[in-house]
């Protein structure tokens, strides 16, 4: 098959999103600075250079859902809604791309977007190269009111060459997987032909039930899915939201205690997954900066051999996840489950990292999260003990 190996996404892909915290909020009368508008975009993107956040790698600025004119034009080509951007996409894309940053969009592979506005569905090439000329660099492609598998795996398989033929480097975000699952088993290999990253799983919320119903999807679907991610392609536990983020970091949020977005930042580092922001940037905690900015766990996120972590061993409340870094480094996660009481003790021998490789003859161990500090070195029969908070994770550098 022709793979989809556009250069893009050699890394996971990282930037801010508006869909988890903003939604669908059109009427800009009542709340300007929350609906969703060519405002909001421009603020976030000033923000995201003034802040740090575009230097931190956080690059694309994305749209979602909720941005179109209710009709296409006169031509058939999909249109913003006038009221909110009045200036067009073209102009914002113009805008970001004077900041150093990326610009993605939202469309969906049926014939409307899961909040009812125009779909793609017989359009797939038209709008490929509507966003191409606008100057978008990432496409968002849903799957809502697709009607069959058939037409859904068709549709997505359709914008995917329609992107490559327009010639513009255009990153292409899929939720294919996710609306076969509840019928077949998704072909993984087949997907990363046409995608540079899909999603698995809901919605993420800004909830701990959230985020640990996504770690323990991940975890028992690991061996169809941990193998297939790589540069080029990636698993997407939900391109929503960390509490500040990118599968959607929803971190900076309201429903996540700080062990909790700890958990969000450390995993989806340790999985692989697309760092993508849903927050409101012009007001975050230094603490939620400090967290989302981590230069350290970005580099885990973003290590250049590309591979996906897992977890190697569970035990009552304790999971223990490890992931394969270059320069023959693991990145360790020690994730406790446990919601009541205090911190609890975990303890495992190094033989169990790396297959008993990583820590052979004797290795280095450097904590990352919640706080950085070094542990010093260990033989490869030693055993470590990591205090872990209640729904926290502590993330190693083995």
């Amino acid at each position: 098959g022709l793979a989809l190996d556009n250069g893009l996404a050699r890394t996971p892909p990282m930037g801010w999103l508006h869909w988890e915290r903003f939604l669908c909020g059109t009427d800009c009368a009542a709340d300007p600075r929350r609906c969703v508008s060519e405002r909001l975009f421009v603020e976030m993107a000033d923000v995201m250079v003034a802040e740090g956040w575009r230097d931190a790698g956080y690059e694309f600025v994305c749209i979602d859902d909720c941005w179109m004119a209710p009709t296409r034009d006169e031509r058939g080509r999909l249109q913003a809604d006038p009221k909110r951007f009045p200036s067009g996409i073209r102009r914002l894309a113009d805008y970001v791309h004077s900041k150093g940053l990326k610009l993605g969009i939202y469309s969906d592979v049926g014939n409307k977007t899961c909040a009812g506005f125009p779909g793609s569905y017989n359009h797939y090439d038209l709008d490929a190269q509507t966003f191409a000329s606008w100057g978008v660099d990432l496409l968002k492609f849903d799957g809502c009111n697709s009607g069959t598998l058939e037409l859904l795996a068709e549709g997505y398989r359709h914008m995917s060459l329609a992107l490559n033929k327009t010639g513009r480097s255009i990153v292409y975000s899929c939720e294919w997987p996710f609306y076969l699952r509840p019928l077949q088993q998704p072909n993984y290999t087949e997907i990363k032909q046409y995608c540079n990253h899909w999603r698995n799983f809901f919605d993420v919320y800004d909830s701990w039930s959230s985020i640990k119903s996504i770690l323990d999807w991940t975890a028992l679907h690991q061996d169809s899915i941990v193998k297939i991610a790589g540069p080029g392609g990636w698993n997407d536990p939900d391109m929503a939201s960390i509490f500040v983020f990118l599968s959607q970091l929803v971190i900076g949020n309201f429903g996540l205690s700080w062990d909790q977005a700890v958990t969000q930042m450390a995993m989806w580092a340790i999985m692989a997954a697309p760092l993508f922001m849903s927050n409101d940037l012009r007001r975050i905690s230094p603490e939620a900066k400090w967290l989302l900015q981590n230069k350290e766990t970005i580099a885990i996120n973003q290590d250049p051999l590309g591979k996906q972590g897992y977890q190697i061993t569970k035990d009552k409340n304790f999971e223990l996840w490890e992931r394969p870094l270059a320069g023959q480094a693991y990145a360790v996660a020690v994730l406790n489950q446990q919601e009541i009481g205090g911190p609890q003790n975990f303890t495992f021998s190094l033989t169990f990292l790396g297959n008993g490789l990583a820590c052979n003859p004797a290795c280095s161990v450097r904590q990352i999260l919640p706080a950085s500090r070094d542990w010093g070195v260990y033989s490869w029969v030693s055993s470590l003990s990591v205090e872990v908070n209640p729904t926290g994770t502590v993330l190693l550098k083995v």
